[in-house]
């Protein structure tokens, strides 16, 4: 019964040093949904980051749109993914870059936005974004809508809010 015991305790305790581990080795990284509580000046503004969470958003057939919080994305055309961040107390515009890593590059790239700041890198792997946003109730958010030729495999995006930065998402994009 002793050894039983001692079994169990050493086991939890073995199971409790691997989970914080690795919690304090991806603090930094946001998968699905993370309250990362980011605190910055902005424009001598106070920025801070109340919820960041990344997923897929589907708009239904009465044009509503859904965002579900996710790490695999389908690839089906016309849904999109990408990230939302609540900031508290904010009101005003908000200058934010976007670092989109593919595993490799898609057949095309578009953006929908003819004034904003896009460029690629020399593989077309890398997508820069950087865009001045007015917060609207609280939130900011990019989404990349999905379209044929897009590559399956795991992705990353880094957002930094004046050269900060404040959010990594990594996902997986799948078959549909």
């Amino acid at each position: 019964m002793r050894i039983s015991f001692f079994r169990f305790l050493l086991t939890s305790l073995w199971l409790m040093v691997a989970f914080l581990a690795t919690n304090l080795q991806n603090r930094n990284t946001v998968l699905a949904e993370a309250p990362p509580e980011v605190s910055q000046l902005v424009n001598g503004k106070q920025i801070n980051v109340s919820k960041s969470e990344f997923g897929v958003r589907i708009v239904d057939s009465q044009g509503k749109a859904n965002f579900f919080p996710t790490t695999k994305v389908p690839l089906k055309k016309g849904d999109a993914y990408g990230w939302r961040m609540t900031l508290q107390n904010y009101q005003g515009k908000v200058k934010w870059r976007e670092v989109l890593r593919l595993p490799k590059a898609p057949e095309t790239w578009a953006t929908p936005e003819k004034d904003e700041n896009f460029s690629l890198s020399a593989d077309g792997s890398t997508a820069i974004t950087t865009r001045t946003q007015t917060v609207k109730n609280g939130v900011i958010e990019n989404y990349w809508k999905i379209a044929p030729g897009d590559p399956l495999g795991k992705h990353r995006i880094e957002v930094y809010v004046d050269d900060r930065l404040i959010s990594i998402f990594e996902f997986e994009t799948v078959e549909f």
